[in-house]
């Protein structure tokens, strides 16, 4: 396999490990605290535990599938390999379905934050412009071509882990240990709703394991660098809910624009405050700017491989040889979204949208063993069935949380 395609295999655990952790760290964690501790006060660290959990087992069902299936397409490739064209059809819609859902809360947060420096951008009119300024701005330049470098990618990491470092280490001396107190339980729906939005900012890892076909003993590497990153996620995660929960206490969900902003005023003074404003604004943008470079590829993709039948999103632009329409309907599609919702509502959907695709792959590595024989060099999880069937398990429960309002957005958008 390794001498078809020319790859080297020299990505090891630390460097996948790293890759896994820079795809999960991404807009979210910047909003998602106040969110948390709304509905959950004191007691959102469970929910952290409960999510990281979830993620562990699922990426274990990626590399599994991974390993098996080998093309590329990811989650939409092993549902397909596993239960033909049609189911593979459906992940591939709640993939994009999911990512666009995504990139327009992020963008909603985004605009937020915006407003919070510029006030004049709370004002809805203007609000609307600024998004529309995003969307079609990202779209231009990446259909005239302008491509993402690494180096970009890179420093967009650097920028939004360094001030939340900065802030956990140095916060602990204002964190007040009664706002760690947990005063009530929290209910079972409580804690369903919570589970649902935060799985927003631990989705996205399978990409990380993409580079499949550059790693170093991948039956050793994939679960060592999965539980590795995941770990790493899972503690930067708490901490930082920790001492936001610790030095805001009952006033953190009055800040859901920004409420590690909020924390870094309290421990820094104004400095502190507009450097998490500037360090969150950056990773954002980084993130929407990603999205849209890579995700109509995906849609160019279907329609090329006549998934989707759109032969017209399969059109490559004559002088800038870039996937054009694919670019304009989706950044048209995120932009119309954003302009509906708020980040919450979008949080919601764009996690329910990947939970369905991870729902079907945890079920294909269950069917891709029974399809399949084992060949040498595949990576399979221990204990039989137990990690697909119990991952399976967690995904319904956080999908029996979604209301009749998110359940109707999400079908009717993914049935379009």
């Amino acid at each position: 396999m390794e001498k078809e395609t020319g790859l080297k295999r020299e990505i090891g655990v630390w460097g996948l490990s790293a890759n896994i952790v820079n795809i999960i760290v991404g807009a979210g964690i910047f909003v998602l605290p106040a969110i948390v501790a709304e509905i959950m006060g004191s007691s959102g660290i469970i929910v952290y535990l409960f999510c990281g959990f979830l993620i562990a087992l699922v990426m274990l069902c990626f590399a599994e599938a991974g390993s098996k299936v080998t093309r590329s397409g990811g989650g939409y490739a092993y549902v397909e390999t596993a239960f033909g064209p049609y189911t593979g059809f459906l992940a591939a819609i709640f993939m994009v379905t999911g990512s666009v859902f995504s990139d327009a809360a992020v963008a909603n947060a985004l605009v937020e934050l915006i407003g919070l420096a510029f006030p004049v951008f709370t004002d809805p009119v203007n609000r609307f412009l600024l998004l529309f300024v995003f969307f079609s701005g990202l779209a231009f330049l990446n259909v005239i071509g302008v491509k993402q470098g690494i180096g970009l990618v890179k420093i967009n990491t650097v920028a939004k882990l360094t001030p939340i470092l900065l802030l956990i280490f140095f916060s602990w001396k204002d964190v007040s240990f009664s706002n760690l107190y947990w005063e009530t339980a929290p209910s079972f729906n409580q804690f369903g709703q919570a589970c649902l939005i935060l799985f927003f900012a631990f989705q996205g890892g399978d990409a990380g394991l993409s580079v499949g076909g550059e790693i170093k003993d991948p039956q050793k590497t994939v679960p060592k660098a999965i539980f590795i990153g995941i770990l790493f996620v899972l503690i930067l995660y708490i901490l930082i809910q920790t001492v936001a929960q610790g030095v805001m206490g009952d006033q953190l969900p009055e800040f859901k624009e920004a409420p590690l902003a909020a924390v870094a005023n309290v421990v820094f003074g104004p400095i502190g405050y507009t450097a998490l404003l500037v360090g969150a604004g950056i990773s954002m943008f980084g993130m929407l700017s990603g999205e849209i470079l890579n995700l109509p590829r995906v849609i160019f993709g279907l329609a090329s491989d006549q998934v989707i039948p759109m032969k017209k999103l399969a059109s490559i632009h004559p002088r800038f040889k870039t996937p054009y329409l694919a670019i304009l309907l989706y950044a048209g599609l995120g932009f119309t979204l954003a302009a509906l919702g708020g980040f919450r509502q979008l949080a919601v959907i764009a996690s329910a949208s990947m939970l369905l695709v991870y729902f079907g792959v945890c079920l294909s590595v269950i069917w891709l063993r029974r399809k399949q024989t084992a060949k040498k060099g595949d990576f399979k999880i221990p204990f039989g069935n137990t990690v697909p069937i119990l991952s399976a398990g967690i995904i319904l429960f956080f999908l029996s949380n979604l209301t009749g309002y998110e359940k109707t957005g999400l079908f009717v958008f993914s049935s379009h």
